[in-house]
């Protein structure tokens, strides 16, 4: 399958507050991460380089002890093996993410 519509995928709840749509490649894969304010992703670590951009609301992202405040258009990079962490500061915060 080649194009999907993410109203379609179903949402699975991955943490308090954390819903998440899959979408799996063969070297890659999107998520879409829908947040409410106050959850929390733990920091963690992963062998896959990730990347990705707020579609709307506001978050704070820790990148191996770097933070930011990012909001709407706003994109990153984390390498594998990299720690980081995120905290969502607004209701229906959207997030997609791509791993590979």
């Amino acid at each position: 399958m080649n194009f999907y519509d993410i109203s379609k995928i179903e949402s699975k709840k991955l943490a308090e507050g954390v819903s998440i749509q899959l979408i799996p490649g063969e070297r890659m894969t999107m998520v879409v991460f829908t947040l409410q304010k106050g959850a929390q992703i733990p920091e963690h670590a992963h062998p896959h380089e990730q990347m990705g951009l707020v579609s709307s609301g506001k978050m704070r992202l820790v990148i191996d002890g770097e933070e930011r405040v990012l909001a709407s258009g706003d994109a990153w990079r984390i390498p594998g093996e990299m720690f980081h962490s995120g905290e969502c500061l607004v209701d229906d915060t959207v997030v997609v993410e791509f791993f590979s």
